[in-house]
């Protein structure tokens, strides 16, 4: 598949909302999809369900505690009202605890429930174990494409035969605009087009630039 072609392209990203680079991330999914005929849909992934066996220190367990809210709350809203409100939700979350740094408490939750147009009631979903069976199969999904040794966010690109093909980000910031928010989608599908292809990396040296 070409990187230029004019053929609409699915891309699945799978975001926890307490990730910020996620949420770098999904910015620059929203920005391609205003550049190349891309289609972004939303899955839920989870930080707590990632590490809950792994050695991690306290103050990071303490933060996944707060993160079963909103992925339960995401999947309740999914479940009721269908998967088309999670972009909406996932921005208003986002914007709230990153941009704008409000607490990751339930009423911030509700005030984002509000800004997507959903019902408020469902932030009580936060605080609800009903949906963690949903919520563990949507990560494991992802999770299944991509493997065990990655973090948020995950997408899924058509590969050259037009098979999902899944990496971990790609992790930039600031967010890319305009044509290097194209060409960066370019070299994602090149790279998802390249048989054997796993990974580019290198060590992060700047946090994440909510612009």
């Amino acid at each position: 598949m070409s990187a230029t072609t004019a053929t609409p392209v699915t891309a699945d990203f799978w975001f926890d909302p307490l990730c910020p680079w996620a949420w770098m991330t999904s910015r620059w999914m929203l920005e391609v999809e205003q550049q190349r005929p891309v289609q972004v849909r939303w899955h839920v992934m989870s930080l707590a369900v990632l590490n809950a066996d792994k050695d991690i220190p306290e103050e990071y367990r303490a933060f996944l505690t707060e993160a079963w809210g909103p992925v339960r709350v995401c999947i309740a809203a999914a479940q009721a009202h269908g998967d088309k409100v999670l972009g909406d939700l996932y921005n208003a979350l986002g914007t709230r605890f990153h941009n704008q740094a409000e607490p990751r408490t339930k009423e911030t939750i509700a005030a984002a429930l509000a800004d997507a147009g959903l019902p408020v009631e469902l932030a009580e979903a936060a605080d609800s174990t009903e949906y963690d069976e949903a919520l563990r199969a949507s990560h494991k999904e992802g999770i299944d494409l991509v493997g065990q040794d990655v973090g948020t966010p995950v997408i899924a690109v058509p590969g050259a035969d037009g098979e999902r093909v899944a990496f971990f980000g790609p992790v930039v910031t600031p967010t890319p605009r305009g044509e290097a928010a194209a060409r960066l989608w370019d070299g994602t599908l090149l790279v998802a087009s390249t048989p054997g292809f796993y990974e580019i990396k290198r060590t992060r040296t700047a946090g994440p630039s909510f612009e």
